[in-house]
C-alpha cells in the first residue's frame, strides 16, 4: 500500500500564521512538529511507500521536514509530484494513480489533519484495505462529536454510502447528529489505482483526458521529483464531485479515532496551549504570538489574538471561519501579506526582510552548511553583502573568493554572481540592495542546484 500525501494547500483560514509559501501543514505548532511531519510519522506505521503531491514553492520545505524525521520513510524511496498549477483533489489523485501500478492500493490523506487514537486509526485503514482489495472506492467517515457546520457529511447505511451532503446550516447539522447515520467527510480515501482511473474516465472523462495529456508531458527532474506540466486546461474539481458522488462502487469506513482538520483558529486552539499575555479585566482569551512582543489586553472576553512580525489578527471565538474574508481583501492591495512571512524559506536557507523602502531593501540571509544560492544576476539592483558569522564563498563572474565575519563585498547590477557556504556552520550575512526595483522576481537564474530555472 502506498500513502499519497496531498500537501498543496495554502491554509488561508489560519492567516496570518499560515501563508502561501508556509501553509498550515508546515507550521511547527504541535510539540515542535508540523502536521505534515505528524502525518508522515502516523502513516509510516501502516504503509511503506510515500508519494507527496505539492508544488515547487513548497517542495523544499517538505523535503527539509521529511529529512528531520530520521527516515521514517526512506527519503530515497519517497516520490514528489510537483504540480505546476493546483487543480483540486481529483486531478492530483489521478496523477498519483497514473504514477502507480494499476493494482497498487493507494491511501489518500491530506497532510494537514491532526489524528489521535492511532490504534483505532490503524483498524479503520485495515478495514478500508479489505474493501479496496475487492475493487471498491473507499471513503472515511468520521463519527461526529458535535453539530458542525464546517464539514460536508456522508449519509450511510452500514458500509454503503447513501448520499454525500454539502456543509449544512446549524439546524440541519443538528438533525444529522440525532439520526446517527451521518458522518463527517474526512477527505481521506483508499482504492486501487486502476479502479480509480477507470471510474474517473467513466464519470468525468474530460478530467481524465486533460490529466492524461498533462501527465504525458511531465518532466522527470530526478528519481524522486517529477514536475507536472501544462495543467491549465484541467478542470478544477474535487474527487467528491468528479467520482465519489457518481460511482456505484463506493463504500464508507467509519472512523472512531479523534480527528481534527485544523481548519480554523477555533479548531486549532483545541489542540495547542495559549501563549502568555498580560490581562486586565479579561477572560477566556487565547493568544498566539511569534513576534516576541508583550501582549496586553483590557476588557476582552472570548477573543483569539494572533500576533506575527508583520500582521495582527483579533477575532471573536466562533467567528474564525471569516478569516478567509480578510484574506480576500488582502489579495487586492496587500498581496505580499498572504504570500509569505517576514522570514522566507528557500532550499538553501532563509532570508528575512528587515527594512524596505523606495530604492532600497535590507535583508538578513542565512545559508545552511554545504548549500549555495543559484548562479544569477539582476537587472535593477546592486547588492552589498556584509558577513556576520560563518565564512561565505562568493563568485563574481569568473572570480571566486572568501568573505569572513566583519568583511564585505559588492555586486554590481548585471554581474553574474553566486553565494555559497562551504563550511560546517550557517553563514549569516546582511544584504543591502540599492536600485530602482528590488522585487524578488528580478532574478535571472543561470545555474541552480535545485533546478528552479526549469
Amino acid at each position: 500500500m502506498k500513502t499519497i500525501l496531498l500537501s498543496g494547500g495554502s491554509g488561508t483560514r489560519l492567516w496570518p500564521l499560515s501563508r502561501k509559501l508556509m501553509p498550515k501543514q508546515f507550521l511547527k505548532l504541535f510539540e515542535d512538529k508540523s502536521l505534515f511531519q505528524k502525518t508522515i510519522e502516523r502513516n509510516s506505521k501502516v504503509s511503506n511507500k510515500l508519494m507527496v503531491i505539492t508544488n515547487l514553492d513548497q517542495y523544499f520545505i517538505a523535503l527539509d521536514q521529511l529529512e528531520e524525521l530520521n527516515n521514517k520513510f526512506n527519503i530515497e524511496n519517497t516520490k514528489f509530484l510537483l504540480e505546476e498549477t493546483g487543480r483540486n483533489t481529483a486531478p492530483a489523485i489521478a496523477f498519483a494513480a497514473l504514477e502507480s501500478d494499476e493494482d497498487e492500493i493507494l491511501f489518500i490523506t491530506p497532510a494537514d489533519h491532526l489524528i489521535k487514537n492511532e490504534d483505532k486509526y490503524k483498524k479503520a485503514i485495515e478495514k478500508a484495505k479489505e474493501l479496496a482489495e475487492k475493487d471498491y472506492l473507499v471513503t472515511f467517515g468520521i463519527t461526529p462529536t458535535e453539530s458542525h457546520t464546517g464539514y460536508g457529511y456522508i449519509e450511510a447505511n452500514g458500509e454503503n454510502v447513501v448520499k454525500f451532503h454539502e456543509k449544512p446550516d446549524l439546524k440541519t447539522a443538528q438533525e444529522y447528529l440525532k439520526k446517527g447515520n451521518y458522518y463527517w467527510n474526512s477527505g481521506m480515501f483508499m482504492f486501487k489505482a486502476g479502479v480509480f482511473l477507470n471510474e474517473l474516465k467513466k464519470h468525468s472523462p474530460e478530467v481524465y483526458e486533460e490529466v492524461l495529456k498533462s501527465y504525458e508531458k511531465r518532466q522527470k527532474v530526478s528519481e524522486n521529483q517529477i514536475r507536472l506540466k501544462e495543467m491549465q486546461n484541467i478542470p478544477d474539481i474535487s474527487i467528491d464531485y468528479a467520482v465519489m458522488e457518481k460511482s456505484d462502487r463506493i463504500k464508507v469506513v467509519k472512523g472512531e479515532f479523534d480527528w481534527n482538520d485544523v481548519g480554523s483558529f477555533d479548531s486549532l486552539i483545541e489542540e495547542i496551549k495559549s501563549d502568555e499575555a498580560l490581562e486586565v479585566d479579561s477572560n477566556n482569551n487565547f493568544y498566539i504570538s511569534d513576534s516576541n512582543r508583550v501582549i496586553a489586553s483590557i476588557g476582552l472576553e472570548d477573543f483569539i489574538i494572533v500576533d506575527t512580525k508583520d500582521a495582527l489578527l483579533v477575532v471573536k471565538k466562533g467567528e474564525t471561519q471569516k478569516v478567509k474574508k480578510v484574506v480576500s481583501k488582502l489579495k487586492i492591495d496587500k498581496k505580499e501579506l498572504i504570500e509569505s512571512h517576514v522570514v522566507v524559506h528557500r532550499p538553501w536557507g532563509t532570508f528575512e526582510t528587515l527594512i524596505e523602502d523606495n530604492g532600497y531593501k535590507i535583508k538578513r540571509i542565512v545559508v545552511k552548511p554545504g548549500k549555495r544560492l543559484s548562479l544569477q544576476k539582476h537587472f535593477h539592483r546592486n547588492e552589498h553583502w556584509i558577513v556576520v558569522s560563518g565564512t561565505a564563498e562568493v563568485q563574481v563572474s569568473d572570480k571566486i573568493y572568501l568573505v569572513r565575519p566583519n568583511e564585505s563585498t559588492y555586486i554590481k547590477m548585471g554581474e553574474v554572481h553566486r553565494l555559497s557556504n562551504p563550511g560546517k556552520i550557517p553563514v549569516v550575512l546582511i544584504e543591502a540592495q540599492v536600485g530602482e526595483y528590488t522585487g524578488e522576481d528580478d532574478i535571472v537564474r543561470i545555474d541552480d542546484d535545485y533546478k528552479r530555472y526549469l
